[in-house]
């Protein structure tokens, strides 16, 4: 049911303070599928010409008003005209069950968003890169896999949404077996729902805070929960997804063609991050054709030169989201990568 947008908040409702050297608005724009994405467009004051262009989204259950806008606003503090958008079925974009994901949806969000930004007047259109965090690390290398228009890819803190929902964490679901169990119990909530015309939701970070929780789930919980990242329509930081808005990432791979990316990649994870394999396997698998966690093996990349693996020292997962305590996001990196290789 692809309803139109929600009327979105013209006040400033974000989690990061308004920087007075750009300007903002709230735009939409269409999917091929026929949902209407809300986004935020950053643009800098002293902007003139066709410009460089980036396209921000994730993590995977937030919004606009949490992680993507605030790298949207740096970026383009750094010169660059930027768009964090609302993935579709999320915060204020359209689409209904709420909160539901698909590899191939989610995809065509950032085509979409690289087709806004490459008819506005004030972009070159031959110079549009775009940024995944998280889940849309993944996202975004599917999409400059797919689309050539994508000159420059930064997937920051990257999971890979299809894996981790088909193997578990660290793959320690990934047998038959476990899939099964986990197919069975999707399977259960899809009849709930189709007897009672309703979806449930399946939670966000857990709240109260186990004393056991691994120390991943804790810094979610620094991040999500408490004023520096919460926010009312995040998903994440309220009531999740729905029970099986996330059953086609479980059923597929959606990283095949990756190694066949020959436009600039840049692959960025905390040292300390639990989710760095994601990462690190994503790009030897980019990079050669063949990696733990991928079955497939296919050709080294035509174009080598213009990927990279970053591991920023002592980082973790959600350092990555807002910088943490030590403001370890690589600001200067991600202004010379994407000034480099969009021109």
């Amino acid at each position: 049911m692809n309803t139109k947008s929600t009327s979105m908040t013209q006040e400033w409702d974000k989690t990061f303070p308004l920087s007075g050297k750009v300007n903002h608005e709230k735009v939409t724009f269409k999917t091929q599928y026929g949902f209407t994405l809300a986004a935020d467009l950053y643009i800098p004051q002293n902007a003139s010409g066709k410009m460089k262009a980036i396209a921000i989204s994730g993590p995977f259950g937030a919004i606009k008003e949490q992680c993507s806008g605030l790298y949207a606003m740096n970026m383009a503090e750094r010169g660059f005209i930027t768009l964090a958008f609302d993935p579709s079925f999320t915060g204020e974009s359209s689409g209904e069950p709420r909160r539901t994901a698909s590899p191939d949806i989610n995809t065509e969000d950032f085509l979409s968003a690289v087709d806004y930004l490459s008819l506005r007047e004030d972009v070159d259109a031959e110079k549009i890169g775009i940024i995944g965090i998280c889940g849309w690390g993944g996202i975004a290398l599917n999409a400059a896999a797919a689309d050539p228009r994508i000159k420059a890819t930064a997937a920051m803190t990257m999971y890979d949404m299809s894996r981790v929902n088909g193997n578990g964490y660290f793959d320690a679901d990934d047998s038959e077996m476990a899939r099964f169990a986990a197919r069975n119990a999707l399977a259960t909530e899809r009849t709930k729902a189709a007897q009672t015309n309703k979806t449930t939701q399946g939670g966000g970070v857990v709240d109260p805070l186990p004393e056991d929780a691994p120390q991943f789930v804790k810094d979610y919980y620094d991040y999500y929960k408490t004023p520096r990242g919460y926010h009312a329509r995040s998903g994440n930081s309220n009531d999740g997804w729905h029970t099986f808005g996330c059953q086609a990432y479980a059923n597929t791979r959606f990283l095949y063609y990756i190694n066949e990316i020959r436009s600039a990649v840049l692959i960025a994870h905390g040292e300390k991050a639990h989710s760095r394999y994601f990462g690190e396997n994503a790009y030897e698998y980019m990079m050669n054709g063949k990696a733990k966690g991928y079955d497939a093996v296919r050709k080294p990349n035509p174009v080598p030169e213009n990927k990279e693996l970053l591991i920023i020292p002592g980082a973790s997962h959600c350092d990555l989201y807002d910088g943490g305590k030590d403001k370890v996001i690589p600001w200067g990196k991600l202004e010379s990568f994407f000034n480099e290789n969009l021109k």
